[in-house]
């Protein structure tokens, strides 16, 4: 049986997946960066150095996993870039790309470059059980550390075409809660931490003064009330309630103002942001709504190795 093996070396993740050949994620190996406690990230060259260090040891324990597999590879997919867009780079993506391409040289396989955000979306279609909607035009929203994008997705032969539609014009939505969590001390990346002190709040809800314009969004207002919250002597948990709530808002706000040029467009939500269970009730009642499963919401290889799939069955049907 043939296997598709995906690589992605985000700034925060090294990952590896394996697909078969009817399109079944059949193992996953990850592993997050390491950043210092205190820190706001991690700098391009810690983030390479440490990729270089995990990437032999999950490819062992992969192939340990699915041990046939390492005989049976019919093709390799790699995260070049974090967008599909022209001049998109970051240097963090250079291991994984450097790493397939000597697998691919050594075994003489084919070799697929892919943005890391099509490898996101992918791994959501695929465990919210939709692929059907590459089968139509729908709305896609990224949003993770480095990412607040809204995309117009067509789904292609070999994968997908996307076409940016809005934006964060300061902030990204992963920035804000993690620059939120350094503050309150939680620990780094501080979504999980900082979703179960949201959880935890018994007040009087918040009605944040968001701000979107042309569809697009500024979120650095939050971070600034965030911080004067905080000094004002609110408690973590209040603290935490607003910063969901004002990206819940502002997320609704956008995606009701593109559903009025693409009407009736379902909605697939993808990043690690995503995957937080404060927003997801009132996400659901303004969309059709669909949400990757946790383990496919932050970064992964399984989108990438869905890719890579795909993209060798439609060069095998085009070569005929």
């Amino acid at each position: 049986m043939p296997y598709y093996l995906g690589i992605d070396t985000s700034n925060y993740t090294t990952s590896l997946a394996l697909c078969d050949a009817q399109g079944n994620i059949v193992s996953q190996q990850k592993k997050l960066l390491q950043v210092k406690p205190g820190s706001r990230g991690l700098r391009q060259s810690e983030a390479v150095f440490q990729h270089l260090q995990n990437l032999p040891a999950l490819s062992q324990a992969l192939f340990a996993d699915v041990p046939q597999a390492s005989n049976h590879l019919s093709a390799i997919g790699y995260s070049q870039t974090p967008r599909p867009i022209s001049g998109s780079y970051m240097p963090c993506f250079v291991p994984g790309e450097t790493f397939s391409n000597f697998l691919c040289a050594y075994a003489n396989l084919p070799c697929y470059p892919f943005s890391h955000q099509e490898g996101h979306i992918m791994a959501a279609l695929y465990s919210a059980h939709a692929m059907h909607l590459l089968n139509r035009t729908f709305l896609a929203f990224h949003i993770s550390g480095g990412t607040t994008d809204l995309l117009v997705v067509q789904g292609t032969e070999s994968g997908m075409r996307i076409t940016p539609l809005a934006t964060s014009q300061d902030l990204h939505a992963g920035q804000l809660i993690d620059r939120v969590g350094v503050m309150l001390n939680l620990p780094f990346p501080c979504g999980p931490a900082l979703e179960k002190l949201a959880n935890d709040y018994r007040g009087k809800p918040f009605s944040p003064k968001i701000c979107v314009r042309n569809g697009s969004c500024h979120l650095s207002g939050a971070e600034n009330q965030a911080k004067a919250l905080f000094q004002s002597g609110a408690s973590p948990e209040a603290v935490a309630a607003y910063v969901f709530t004002f990206l819940q808002n502002t997320i609704c706000k956008m995606i009701c103002e593109a559903l009025q040029t693409h009407p009736s467009c379902p909605v697939l939500f993808v990043g690690g942001v995503m995957s937080n269970q404060f927003m997801r009730p009132t996400l659901q009642t303004i969309c059709d709504a669909h949400f990757a499963a946790p383990n496919f919401s932050a970064d992964n290889a399984a989108g990438t190795a869905l890719l890579a799939y795909r993209s060798h069955l439609a060069n095998i049907s085009s070569s005929r």
